[in-house]
């Protein structure tokens, strides 16, 4: 797969896009975009008036959003974020119908503030088996993994990494590296290697940090670039970091030609996720290792080209779980 095919599918699963029954003028799209910015870079509280505005227009996708948005910020689903899941969940939205009907309500009940159910949470569980099962025995991967996620069946999630659903690929690579299955010592490995490629040639930016990681372990120092590039290119945080560092020496461990302006500047690029993540300890600390390398001029110039980076790559982005816990 090519480098701009793969950019383009992991923007696919950074906007975690859905079909939009709203139509959105120009500035309640530039909203909802700034809304799943702030999201993905773990500051639900910045997303928040921004996912509203879309959400007020009728976007299922926005809806959705805001409501994970007031749930995280809330730390428990309150009437409003119940009524945005709810919102999503009429517009034929499964994430947020399996949300609703994993809602134990032990919190607001507490609190003596939970809101009027439309339904109850294990008809909300129902009614999304009976749209995705007929979808994921027909062969639609995507059903296949949200099957997984209504049943906790390791069948359906192995059978939706057989069917090509890069997120469903990653996650049988981490429960098999969580010694999850049966293998002989070496063919453990060798599945794990397997499911990492297939997700990161699917562009899941989390797959091809895996991948790039087991090439770096195997000693195939040209592998880990590529990967770890390609990873960085597509906003990943973590990636980004990494490459970062490895192209600042701080450490040299891969290979990298040393480029102390670029280096610095994906690193000081960090400094916005201010949010959620807990990043800013090891940014502050990078950068001031760096610091010890670079002159004035440089760090200028460093902090120019984190501007460029910014506006003519993806956001950064520390790529949530849609159907978060």
């Amino acid at each position: 797969m090519k480098l701009k095919e793969l950019l383009s599918t992991a923007t696919l699963f950074f906007l975690f896009s859905s079909i939009a029954l709203a139509q959105l003028s120009p500035e309640q799209k530039s909203a909802k975009d700034q809304g799943l910015i702030f999201y993905n870079q773990l500051k639900s509280v910045s997303a928040t008036p921004f996912l509203a505005i879309a959400a007020e227009a009728g976007d299922q996708e926005a809806q959705y959003f805001l409501a994970e948005s007031l749930r995280k910020k809330n730390h428990y689903m309150n009437p409003e974020s119940q009524k945005w899941y709810e919102a999503a969940a009429e517009q034929g939205d499964l994430y947020a119908m399996i949300q609703l009907g994993r809602n134990t309500d032990d919190l607001c009940k507490k609190l003596e503030n939970c809101a009027t159910e439309q339904k109850a949470p294990i008809e909300w569980l129902k009614q999304a088996q009976s749209i995705a099962k007929p979808k994921a025995e027909n062969g639609d991967a995507e059903s296949m993994y949200i099957m997984y996620e209504l049943t906790v069946d390791k069948n359906w999630l192995k059978r939706a990494a057989d069917a090509g659903h890069p997120i469903a690929q990653y996650w049988m690579g981490i429960t098999e590296m969580q010694g999850e299955g049966f293998f002989l010592p070496w063919q453990r490995q060798e599945s794990i290697e397997k499911w990492f490629k297939a997700s990161a040639e699917g562009g899941y930016p989390k797959g091809m940090r895996e991948y790039a990681v087991i090439l770096g372990e195997k000693k195939d120092m040209e592998g880990y670039r590529q990967w770890n590039e390609k990873a960085a290119l597509t906003g990943y945080a973590s990636s980004i970091f990494e490459y970062g560092s490895d192209l600042a020496h701080e450490p040299d461990l891969y290979g990298y030609p040393l480029d102390i302006v670029k280096g610095y500047a994906l690193i000081y690029l960090l400094k916005e996720l201010d949010g959620g993540g807990g990043m800013q300890a090891d940014v502050k600390d990078q950068l001031h290792k760096t610091s010890s390398k670079i002159t004035s001029k440089q760090i200028i110039e460093a902090e120019k080209f984190a501007e460029t980076w910014k506006a003519t790559h993806p956001p950064v982005s520390f790529f949530p779980e849609k159907l978060s816990r």
